[in-house]
């Protein structure tokens, strides 16, 4: 395949792990084997983070015109390739290609906005209470980042990351999940092709747990940045505040989709669909629990359950597929847990409820209905196609069913009172809210979440800040 490397990039070289140690990767849609990338370590990190290290003070001091042309022409090879890097990214995680190729737009989409915020990276001069005296304020880059992607977006995270890095002036090793590795290499090959100096981005696969101790250690790497798992994220900002080094967490999510008696059904039913089986339901953001408000639920399980059945499981590489495979077994397992879990305690499953009949990850699409608070899937994040129904009274109990929970990240509400919308939206204990909208996620807007789903925002003009830090500088003898 096109744009698919099986080495690390470091310091501009491709290479291989010290040990010649490799690993599988697999298709999960047919349990093929990809190929290999290898298995590296501490060593190879350190090695990375050094030629990182050394790249720093000559990308640093490039005007942020000249980083953002690089920048733009990253993007633009992207583009360009997006029909091909889209079939990658499906061969390697399992998603629809029609969605692949969506979220390689939107990795580029990322680079982009920051090539433009390079250029605003404003600071400022303080009125000086002294005569004689210019009181500057500067925002310089962080240093080395290091970035730490996940699997079930494996263009677009790393695109966002590196987008805020690169406009900021730092340099970065990035580290993709084991079993999504070639879109991040992807990445390097055409950042090499845009002409990015060798040493500003270094990509390593293989070991998590000692990439990242090597990346919370070694001095030369000053900040961290994660998406991934709030149970990962918490180990991993204690070991780096350790060391104090920056961190910046895109964690878990237990997001509520809020029905209303008054919303639009057919809308709500839309972006129940977008919100929930997006991705097979692997998203962050994805709609983990569905508070329907008592008058119409079960007018909106039926129109939920129609609009299920026309979910195409199978091959994302394959036309009209909408929904491909769970990225490993270990997927499939919590998913039935959590069926089995709610069909013991009262709720009833009205569609799907099994493993599809393609064999291996794939599952059918499944609504349960008569879901309450007591079950796991009202407090753990499923990660698959399962949508559960929760009844709610009034805007009151809607309210607190959605906030139980120590997560944070996405909510969504639907109804038709502009006063109610207000006041979820204020109520709502979340860091983005869709109101009458599935799909929220844009570039222009910052990502972050509340509670245990993170630190700091990713995206907007507010995205850069987590890779910029304040000098201040009192210059005297002026008078």
């Amino acid at each position: 395949m096109q744009y698919m490397k099986e080495s690390c990039l470091i310091g501009g070289a491709w290479v291989g792990s010290a040990s010649g140690e490799r690993m599988e990767v697999l298709n999960p849609a047919t349990g093929e084997r990809i190929g290999t990338v290898p298995r590296c370590g501490r060593s190879e990190t350190a090695q990375a983070i050094a030629a990182a290290h050394e790249a720093f003070p000559g990308w640093r001091d490039t005007p942020a015109q000249e980083r953002a042309a690089l920048m733009m022409k990253l993007h633009d090879l992207i583009l360009a390739n997006r029909e091909a890097l889209g079939r990658l990214l499906t061969a390697e995680m399992g998603k629809p290609l029609a969605e692949a190729v969506g979220e390689i737009t939107l990795g580029a989409a990322y680079l982009r906005w920051f090539a433009e915020e390079a250029r605003r990276v404003y600071g400022e001069i303080i009125p000086s209470p002294w005569r004689g005296r210019q009181l500057l304020v500067t925002r310089e880059p962080v240093g080395v980042v290091g970035a730490i992607t996940p699997w079930n977006f494996p263009s677009s995270m790393i695109g966002r990351k590196l987008g805020a890095a690169l406009g900021a002036g730092c340099t970065m090793v990035a580290k993709p999940a084991s079993q999504t590795p070639y879109s991040a290499l992807a990445l390097g090959a055409l950042a090499e092709e845009a002409g990015l100096p060798p040493g500003i981005l270094n990509i390593v696969t293989g070991s998590a747990s000692e990439i990242a101790a090597e990346m919370c250690e070694n001095p030369q790497l000053r900040k961290i940045t994660f998406t991934g798992s709030t149970e990962v994220g918490k180990r991993l900002a204690s070991r780096a505040m350790a060391h104090m080094k920056r961190v910046s967490m895109e964690l878990g999510g237990n997001a509520p989709f809020i029905v209303f008696d008054d919303a639009d059904l057919d809308r709500a039913v839309e972006g129940a669909m977008v919100a929930k089986f997006r991705n097979a339901g692997q998203t962050c953001v994805c709609a983990n629990r569905l508070l329907v408000q008592s008058g119409i639920y079960d007018a909106f399980a039926a129109k939920l359950a129609e609009a299920m059945r026309g979910l195409h499981v199978g091959n994302g590489l394959q036309p009209g597929i909408t929904q491909g495979p769970l990225i490993d077994a270990a997927g499939v397992a919590k998913v039935e847990d959590h069926i089995a879990d709610a069909v013991e305690h009262g709720a009833r499953v009205a569609l799907g409820g099994r493993r599809h009949a393609l064999g291996g990850t794939f599952f059918e699409p499944t609504l349960l209905l008569g879901v309450t608070g007591e079950m796991l899937v009202a407090c753990e994040e499923t990660f698959g196609p399962l949508a559960p129904l929760f009844r709610f009274a009034d805007e009151a109990e809607a309210l607190r069913l959605a906030n139980a929970t120590e997560y944070g990240l996405a909510a969504y509400v639907y109804t038709r009172d502009l006063g109610r919308a207000f006041r979820m939206m204020q109520g709502l204990d979340y860091g983005l809210v869709g109101v009458n909208e599935g799909l929220i996620t844009t570039e222009v807007a910052p990502f972050g979440g509340h509670k245990d789903s993170g630190i700091g925002v990713e995206g907007s003009r507010h995205g850069i800040d987590d890779y910029t830090q304040f000098k201040y500088a009192c210059v005297g003898g002026l008078a």
